[in-house]
């Protein structure tokens, strides 16, 4: 029951800090690319598009990895940091299966605005879930030497939607 516990309570802290990444599979649902918002900090305007590539694809890329349940291959576009925290690609599994729903048994994305906030590129997504209900999270994304990683994923509110 300890190591349980252990990771329960790793789990309910990476879904309170919101810091859970997230995504590899020829059926999978279609990925939307969408156009760079902004410049990241230092680079040409020739060199967002590439940015934009990149961090598209990460995404993507873990979103369908999760979806065939490769969590080896998810973890691998997790952050040092991230890595770091749950310690396991099964710790990391656990947390998004339990977390992240949508994340784990996701069935469409979009992407919507990316924007460089201080050392992250912050991508917004719309992913739609197995029962076809749509959510809005926000992936920051950090660029390592083995190239772009997620480094914390937040589950946006749903907009007021008033009568």
């Amino acid at each position: 029951m300890g190591h349980q516990s252990n990771v329960l309570s790793a789990i309910s802290v990476a879904v309170v800090l919101c810091a859970a990444p997230v995504w590899a599979q020829q059926d999978a649902a279609p990925v939307v690319p969408t156009q760079p918002i902004t410049t990241p900090e230092g680079t040409s305007p020739d060199a967002a598009p590439m940015v934009a590539q990149g961090v598209e694809d990460v995404i993507a890329r873990q979103l369908r990895a999760f979806k065939a349940r490769d969590i080896d291959e998810a973890w691998r576009f997790a952050s040092p940091g991230i890595q770091g925290m749950f310690g396991s690609a099964d710790n990391f599994g656990a947390m998004v299966s339990q977390g992240y729903p949508m994340v784990w048994d996701n069935s469409d994305v979009r992407f919507l605005k990316r924007e460089q906030i201080s050392r992250w590129q912050v991508q917004t997504i719309m992913v739609q879930d197995a029962l076809g209900a749509l959510h809005m999270l926000e992936y920051r994304m950090i660029e390592t030497p083995d190239g772009w990683r997620v480094d914390g994923v937040s589950l946006l509110p749903a907009p007021d939607v008033g009568a």
